[in-house]
């Protein structure tokens, strides 16, 4: 019997001893050195012929039509600039940022109903940080998110000035809006759990600011053409600068 239950105490040792641990939870952020912190610029670019954007009208909806010239407008899924600069770009650090929890903005980010569109069509929030969504429009309208991984939402906003506020519990690259009430009403949300993102502008450039010294994955994304990641090292106090190319299509 005493060797029983010595054989069984050894056994018990040997499978605590074999049991995964519990991984530690994210440390708190440490303030950024500023003396010691780099920049990620650089420039998306459509490659070939940029296919013209098709024409959408708007009216299906009197309101909608009244507020642009013919009742016209030029679709916003492929929008590009000077040497074919692609806007409404996401760009983030995609790994390589130690296992951190990262502070909040108390500052809300706001899309807009305006005008009959979304106003930006592609915008980045951190986890947890707030997101105003905005009615600037005298005529109804509806958010409604697609998002795989977060909580959809349903939601209308009859009132012009109508502010609906929401967040979002986990990261998730892209969250794509619709409203029911206009079709052709889209906007893609990039939610993250650090502040290492940026969107292209009108000329297709970046900057992604703050970032402390190393070795890191940088991901773009656009709506039409897909996903592409590049290597990038952040040395101290220097600006390391990226080119994306997409082929146009």
């Amino acid at each position: 019997m005493r060797l029983a239950l010595v054989f069984l105490a050894v056994c018990a040792l040997a499978a605590c001893s074999n049991s995964p641990s519990t991984p530690a939870p994210p440390e708190p952020s440490a303030a950024v050195d500023s003396a010691s912190v780099g920049t990620v610029t650089g420039r998306v670019v459509l490659d070939g012929k940029v296919p013209p954007a098709e024409t959408i009208r708007l009216d299906g909806d009197p309101k909608c039509a009244a507020m642009v010239p013919g009742g016209l407008r030029a679709a916003e899924s492929v929008v590009t600039g000077q040497g074919n600069g692609l806007q409404n770009v996401f760009i983030y650090v995609k790994d390589g940022l130690p296992p951190r929890l990262y502070p909040v903005p108390a500052t809300p980010v706001v899309l807009d109903q305006q005008q009959c569109r979304y106003v930006p069509r592609v915008l980045g929030i951190q986890v947890g940080q707030q997101l105003t969504i905005r009615n600037s429009d005298a005529l109804l309208h509806n958010v409604r998110s697609e998002g795989a991984i977060n909580e959809t939402f349903d939601v209308g906003t009859p009132i012009q000035g109508m502010e609906v506020p929401r967040t979002f519990a986990t990261r998730e690259v892209m969250v794509p809006f619709k409203c029911n009430v206009h079709a052709w009403m889209n906007a893609y949300v990039g939610v993250l759990e650090h502040p290492y993102f940026a969107v292209s502008d009108e000329a297709g450039r970046f900057s992604i600011g703050q970032l402390p010294p190393g070795s890191y994955t940088l991901e773009i994304w656009h709506e039409r053409f897909g996903t592409q990641t590049q290597q990038v090292t952040v040395a101290a106090q220097a600006t390391a600068d990226l080119t994306f190319s997409y082929e146009a299509s």
